[in-house]
């Protein structure tokens, strides 16, 4: 389905222990003359009941230099005519269309960062029935240039919760501790919808591979930049209206309710696949893991082997933990009964 002609082809600081890490950006400043270019990686499947609010979005962002390349898992709906429409609505080369693998948003999302064709300065993930603020990209894009060349940068936000019609309920939550490897390999705190990158970020995303099986690719994301040495910065500024309703693929991880599906998911296992499935990714990279991270990975791996005592003991020394202390209760009890 892709619809380009020839001519459109595009040719935090660091805190080692652990400790809560401060980054101050003047987000205020304008943007430099020359606007890098942000591909947006858009996802979609059946949207057309959100869809055209969020392409809206994007005309709305004060920085104006960006591209949409949409890859869609087959829709049946309105959703193509929604995007051909806008393709036709914008200028030539806003608007790229691609087919799906129709394996589920995560294996999409994970192809279409790996796209060949695709070239830009920075790369943004988007849902299909979000609302993001204006200044959404120019935050991202402000805090990725003040990293030092050749340094993978991530860059992720708290969201605005809202319901279906756009009615605000709430925020996400908001994390306070160090966005590290050790966290990582534990839980995902950037939610994919606000997460932008570099072009050092994307390399080595392409370098483990589009055909790997990867839990989401948000939380892929965010365990290879931090355990290759990058930076991720997690800004407590929301940049966009999360739209929670029934068909949301996934959705706020607040809640009492979302809380006891974490607790049932443990117990059934769900976890320890889903670490299992984390680490045959991250060997892929384990030659470009710094050495604490592939110490950190080596302990974590061995410990999941073990008995009871010595299994507590290498998890304590590998370092890991989550954002809060209920999260690191539950890890404790995960490694209490071996399912992690």
């Amino acid at each position: 389905m892709l619809q380009l002609n020839q001519a459109d082809q595009l040719t935090c600081n660091s805190n080692p222990s652990g400790g809560q890490s401060v980054f101050r950006v003047d987000f205020r400043a304008g943007v430099r003359n020359a606007l890098p270019k942000v591909a947006i990686l858009l996802c979609t499947y059946q949207g057309q009941r959100y869809l055209a609010e969020q392409l809206a979005s994007f005309e709305a962002q004060s920085h104006t230099n960006w591209s949409v390349w949409a890859s869609d898992d087959g829709s049946k709906d309105d959703t193509l005519a929604i995007l051909e429409a806008h393709q036709q609505k914008w200028a030539e080369g806003r608007l790229f269309m691609l087919s799906g693998q129709a394996q589920g948003f995560a294996a999409n999302f994970v192809s279409l960062t790996c796209k060949d064709l695709i070239e830009a300065d920075f790369y943004a993930y988007s849902d299909q029935d979000d609302i993001w603020e204006a200044d959404k990209l120019a935050r991202a894009v402000q805090w990725l240039q003040t990293l030092p060349a050749g340094v993978p940068g991530l860059y992720c936000t708290r969201t605005r919760l809202v319901d279906a019609d756009n009615n605000e309920i709430g925020f996400s939550p908001l994390f306070s501790k160090f966005p590290g490897f050790a966290n990582a390999l534990m839980q995902n705190i950037g939610g994919g919808n606000t997460m932008v990158f570099n072009n050092s970020a994307r390399q080595l995303l392409r370098e483990a591979g589009e055909n790997k099986s990867v839990v989401t690719h948000d939380w892929w994301a965010y365990m290879l930049v931090t355990g290759c040495g990058g930076q991720v910065f997690y800004d407590p500024e929301p940049t966009l209206r999360y739209r929670q309703h029934s068909c949301n693929l996934v959705g706020t991880n607040s809640g009492w309710m979302a809380r006891f599906k974490r607790v049932r998911m443990l117990f059934e296992g769900r976890f320890k696949e889903w670490g299992d499935s984390n680490i045959a990714v991250l060997n892929t990279l384990e030659h470009r893991l710094t050495p604490e991270n592939r110490e950190i990975l080596q302990r974590f791996v061995a410990a999941r082997n073990m008995s009871l005592i010595p299994r507590l003991i290498y998890l304590k020394r590998a370092g890991v933990y989550r954002q809060t202390l209920l999260g690191n209760i539950g890890l404790i009890a995960a490694a209490v009964f071996g399912k992690i």
